[in-house]
């Protein structure tokens, strides 16, 4: 008889999203608080697809402080996730997860660029960060990949500015076009 083994698979990578300024149109210095004023970009669910291709899932990482501050109705972003979830749906496409923290001190485990949401996501879907990716439009969304330990890091920023990520790229199309080039396949 022969032993038995642990037959379960191992950690898949996974390329992680930041949301304002990524998934849909930034609101610049405030919230986007309605359903409204949700826009999704063009090119997110190009670099969906293009993750999806190489056996990538997509996961969402946002701070939402606007709803610990009272400003953002929670039915609202509920409205809005939604709306991402049917948009992509009707691509074809779909999310693995969206992580949201609504904290707002800066000190939340979980309050990028604190690594806390990548965290969870790894122990719910079985994620290898030491191989995944992190896709934003801040700085503080590279931190947060570096925080987690991630491989790679990429800013979307059309200035190109000094930055610590392994990747600067100008828009969301430019961004599905180096994911098509450079993400492995997740088996690799």
């Amino acid at each position: 008889m022969a032993p038995a083994t642990n037959s379960s698979p191992a950690p898949r990578p996974c390329v992680f999203f930041d949301r304002d300024g990524i998934v849909n149109r930034s609101p610049g210095p405030g919230y986007v608080n309605h359903l409204d004023d949700f826009h999704i970009l063009p090119g997110f669910a190009d670099c969906v697809r293009a993750a999806a291709a190489k056996g990538w899932p997509a996961v969402i990482v946002t701070n939402q402080r606007g709803i610990s501050r009272g400003i953002t109705p929670p039915d609202q972003l509920a409205a809005m996730h939604q709306r991402l979830h049917d948009e992509l749906a009707r691509a074809g496409l779909a999310l693995l997860d969206i992580l949201i923290c609504t904290a707002d001190d800066a000190a939340h485990p979980n309050r990028k660029p604190n690594p806390g949401m990548l965290f969870d996501a790894a122990r719910r879907h079985h994620l290898d960060l030491a191989r995944s990716w992190i896709i934003g439009d801040r700085e503080s969304d590279v931190q947060t990949g570096h925080n987690a330990g991630l491989a790679v890091t990429v800013l979307v920023d059309p200035a190109a500015p000094a930055t610590a990520a392994t990747y600067c790229v100008p828009d969301m199309p430019a961004c599905a076009a180096l994911l098509a080039d450079k993400l492995p396949p997740a088996s690799a």
